[in-house]
């Protein structure tokens, strides 16, 4: 960051909203909220407008961004590519937490699409989102408003401990109801492909589509960044996501992971213990199977416990 920014709090009347859609269209930068997470956001048009997203986030300037739009008919404006598979899916799920990826029109800047020939492209499912949208008259690319590698933000007061000082305004709505990212589709090659999971599942695309929706591999590797295979003829520098969440580190908390293992019930039964044991000396916890906690804990018997950086 070169200059810290006033940034405004603004709650979501109808001028508050105009005045953000004026920050966005003389190419500022606006965090705001949709159902899936807060996004922070810039003209997808104005690639100097997307680069301040880059400087402010920390973001790898390969890392694609995904662009909100207010009407599913302004898709037209992205990409020239409607096929019977892209109607199908905005029919059956716009407006709402699924992300297409689709070839663009030459007209959408590198710089919004990390390089690549290709764009995502979401319509939300948040009144605030798309009138936001539709004021600026313009597409909004918009990543989550946080930190590049840490946890999107399903809150305000998140976005404004992260964003304060860097970005033009900040949108204060409510929290996120859907509270993850979107699922990105990718429909530009011969099988429909998740390339980042989320709330809508593959079983769904399938039962809309009537055909086998696929997850890229990239998914199913151990590492925080893709593995390649040499023969492939392809190195992590060659390699561009075409999703956020594909290659760098992604939605990791600041906190210490307590994995609890062993039979079922003796396993909830320590889960319950060390959640109110930590919550009892000012902890927050969050257990499904885990244990997020800020500081490491003890163990009892009968459960083998490990602890790593999350």
């Amino acid at each position: 960051m070169t200059e810290k920014k006033n940034t405004l709090i603004l709650k979501p009347t109808k001028e508050n909203i105009q005045k953000a859609a004026k920050i966005i269209r003389s190419g500022g930068l606006v965090a705001f909220p949709t159902e899936t997470v807060y996004g922070l956001g810039a003209d997808a048009m104005n690639a100097e407008a997307v680069g301040r997203i880059y400087e402010a986030k920390g973001r790898p300037s390969d890392n694609p961004m995904i662009v909100h739009i207010s009407r599913a008919s302004d898709i037209g404006q992205l990409t020239r590519m409607l096929s019977p598979e892209i109607v199908e899916i905005i029919d059956n799920f716009w407006p709402g937490p699924l992300t297409i990826v689709v070839k663009k029109r030459p007209e959408v800047p590198d710089r919004t699409t990390g390089g690549l020939d290709t764009v995502a492209v979401r319509l939300p499912d948040s009144q605030v989102a798309r009138d936001l949208i539709s004021e600026s008259l313009c597409p909004i690319a918009a990543p989550s408003a946080n930190l590049s590698g840490g946890p999107s933000p399903t809150r305000a007061k998140d976005v404004i401990a992260d964003m304060m000082g860097r970005v033009d305004a900040i949108i204060e709505g409510d929290d996120c109801r859907v509270g993850i990212e979107s699922t990105v589709l990718d429909l530009t090659g011969d099988e429909p492909t998740i390339l980042r999971p989320g709330i809508i599942t593959a079983e769904a695309i399938e039962a809309a589509l009537g055909k086998k929706v696929r997850y890229d591999k990239s998914l199913t590797e151990a590492s925080e960044h893709v593995q390649f295979d040499p023969a492939d003829g392809v190195s992590e520098s060659d390699f561009q996501p075409k999703s956020p969440g594909m290659k760098y580190k992604h939605y990791a908390p600041k906190a210490e992971m307590l994995i609890v293992e062993g039979e079922r019930g003796r396993v909830k039964a320590e889960i319950e213990r060390l959640k109110k044991l930590n919550e009892g000396i000012g902890n927050s916890v969050s257990s499904r199977r885990r244990l997020f906690l800020k500081r490491p804990t003890t163990s009892s018997q009968g459960c083998g416990i490990s602890t790593m950086k999350a």
